[in-house]
């Protein structure tokens, strides 16, 4: 999948909005600034608070009113009621390119791939696949995250690429969680992919980790931005800004 350099973008990066079934338009306002700031919305997961189909309609009637494109992946909580196949259809709907069926999208000459990671640790402490088959099954969903995002990397001819996940790549950006807690914030595994593809790859944008940092990098250097809204305040407004 090719795309044609056509200048420099800015990304609006969002994560964790956790919205509720009773919420009445909690994202409308904050979507017409961002219009306003960014030819791209990115949105790293746990959109919904339990993964309930009345929460994405609510999220979606504030998300259909947005004039730029929307690119996004889902968190863990948006696969808490096990409705994720309904919510990803309303979210789709609404004009959402979600990108963690390992489907890239490009958009302005900058290519888009995300997937919704998962939990193992980090460097050197990352979990391995020993012991009870309950382990060995925890470790498989991080690496079968890791290789979707692969895949969806090898699928971009583009010069300039952002990663959307959900869960941690590295541990800087989650440091100010409990160091206890850490391991099921995110995993290595996925800057590792990243960092096969570091060439192309200018910007990592992820949520998660609510008490984490805002940035941090790659073993190879590559730009991470922790986009929790929670943390993202740290720049003045609840979403990162990025230029690719």
């Amino acid at each position: 999948m090719s795309g044609t350099d056509e200048g420099t973008i800015t990304v609006a990066g969002l994560g964790d909005l956790h919205v509720g079934e009773t919420a009445v338009h909690p994202f409308r306002e904050l979507f017409q600034e961002i219009a306003q700031k960014a030819d791209v919305l990115a949105l790293c997961g746990d959109l919904t608070n339990h993964g309930k189909v009345r929460e994405a309609e609510v999220l979606a009637e504030d998300l259909r009113g947005l004039n730029i494109p929307v690119v996004g992946v889902l968190g863990n909580h948006d696969h808490e009621c096990g409705a994720v196949e309904e919510v990803r259809h309303i979210f789709e709907q609404a004009g959402v390119c979600l990108l963690d069926d390992g489907t890239p999208h490009v958009i302005k000459g900058v290519g888009f791939a995300g997937v919704k990671g998962f939990a193992g640790g980090f460097e050197n402490l990352m979990l391995d696949a020993f012991g009870e088959p309950a382990i060995k099954q925890f470790v498989h969903e991080a690496v079968n995250e890791a290789m979707k995002l692969e895949s969806s990397l090898r699928q971009l001819d583009t010069e300039r690429t952002v990663v959307l996940l959900h869960y941690a790549p590295i541990a800087e950006t989650v440091e100010g969680e409990p160091s206890q807690i850490f391991p099921f914030l995110g995993s290595s595994r996925l800057a590792e992919t990243i960092d096969r593809h570091h060439h192309h790859v200018k910007a990592v944008l992820h949520g998660h980790a609510h008490h984490g940092r805002y940035s941090g990098t790659t073993p190879r250097g590559t730009p991470v931005f922790n986009v929790a809204q929670t943390i993202a305040k740290e720049t003045g407004r609840p979403y990162g800004l990025v230029r690719v």
